[in-house]
């Protein structure tokens, strides 16, 4: 029999085995990139994660004689309910054995949760942050992961919330760009030249990690403003984006996360960032000095770059700003050691978007789906 409780956020042990569980269900799997083990942690500490400044999560456990079989966590993100005018939760952090028994009561656990808070409807999988990654993978287990900025999972997975009467949301696509079939149509090029000679837009790149935390303020305005539109949108707080910029510092190379201004505004962005994978694999979850030095000597030598995070302002999409985030996509891997790169989970909502990666060359690898049901 399957026992589903919540888990206790101030007990060790508690929060030890809701941390452990996909470190077993995925140990030896090559397509597995282990999270830090603190960053999960902090995701339960209403103390220190700024999530929790205006938003609520609950965590369960399943356990089968004593054994853990499956967990999730259930959140109510206000801000998203409050922008979009529903009344939602977000299912986050599920991970199971193939045991359908355990995955629905941990899914009727959370439902339970939402509706004592009023909400109507379970979504997911949407997490704490902007970079946490949507959905459950449905295509592309053999393709190789980007970090951790999208989630991987066993391919019972699908099966297991769908048995639990989930149906698709929205599907979010990852493409691959690679030097030798990357095309930049004229046409693009003569649009960014004019952007920039006649709209005055520039690109800027800060010169260090420090000077690019400082800027967290006006990189949370040009999201805010760039992203208002979106599907998965909702206005981060000064404190989520500080973070953000704070944990993404351990991994980026400022010279490839590019700015778009005009004149001291900034109205675009494109976030790169080297793919460190085989470092965290090694790390095994834990920011050791060993795994440090890993992560460092991984950035000087990975040819491949994650791009998680391009927007335009919408007032500037016509004015040559995509055009210019093009040009920039195409140097990050024609002019630098980079020889390849991965655009990650663009929603298939944002048309137009896909339609000017694929006339780049792009190639849709993986796919992630995000379901819902009524609960």
């Amino acid at each position: 029999m399957v026992n589903v409780r919540p888990v206790d956020r101030t007990s060790p042990e508690d929060v030890r085995r809701f941390i452990d569980l996909p470190f077993r269900l995925y140990a030896g799997n090559p397509c597995w990139v282990p999270p830090l083990r603190r960053d999960v942690k902090l995701w339960l500490d209403p103390a220190k994660h700024p999530f929790y400044e205006r938003s609520e999560a609950a965590f369960h456990l399943a356990e089968r004689d004593g054994r853990v079989v499956g967990r999730i966590a259930v959140l109510e993100n206000k801000p998203f309910n409050a922008h979009h005018g529903k009344g939602e939760a977000d299912f986050y952090c599920f991970e199971c054995e193939n045991d359908p028994e355990a995955s629905a009561a941990l899914f009727d656990a959370a439902a339970t949760w939402a509706r004592q808070r009023g909400l109507t409807r379970l979504v997911g999988p949407k997490g704490f942050s902007a970079f946490d990654g949507y959905g459950i993978l449905v295509l592309g287990f053999e393709q190789p992961p980007v970090m951790t900025m999208t989630n991987y999972n066993l391919d019972y997975y699908a099966a297991l919330v769908e048995a639990a009467g989930f149906c698709k949301e929205v599907d979010f696509v990852s493409f691959h760009l690679h030097e030798d079939t990357f095309v930049m149509p004229e046409r693009v090029r003569r649009v960014a030249e004019r952007a920039a000679a006649r709209s005055g837009l520039r690109v800027f790149s800060y010169p260090t990690k420090r000077a690019l935390i400082k800027a967290a303020p006006a990189i949370r305005e040009a999201y805010n403003s760039a992203f208002r539109d979106n599907w998965e949108y909702y206005p981060l707080s000064e404190r989520e984006v500080k973070l953000l910029v704070e944990q993404l510092a351990l991994i980026v190379d400022p010279a490839f996360v590019k700015f778009i201004f005009d004149g001291e505004r900034m109205v675009g962005f494109l976030f790169s960032f080297p793919d460190l994978s085989r470092a965290f694999r090694k790390a095994r979850g834990r920011l050791t000095p060993l795994a440090i030095v890993r992560l460092l000597l991984e950035m000087r030598r990975s040819e491949s770059v994650a791009i998680n995070g391009a927007g335009i302002l919408p007032e500037y999409q016509n004015r040559g700003g995509n055009a210019l985030l093009y040009i920039e996509i195409e140097r990050t891997i024609r002019e630098s050691r980079f020889r390849e790169a991965t655009l990650v989970q663009v929603a298939e909502t944002a048309v137009q978007m896909r339609r000017d990666l694929e006339g780049l060359g792009a190639l849709p690898v993986k796919t992630h789906r995000i379901y819902a049901r009524d609960i």
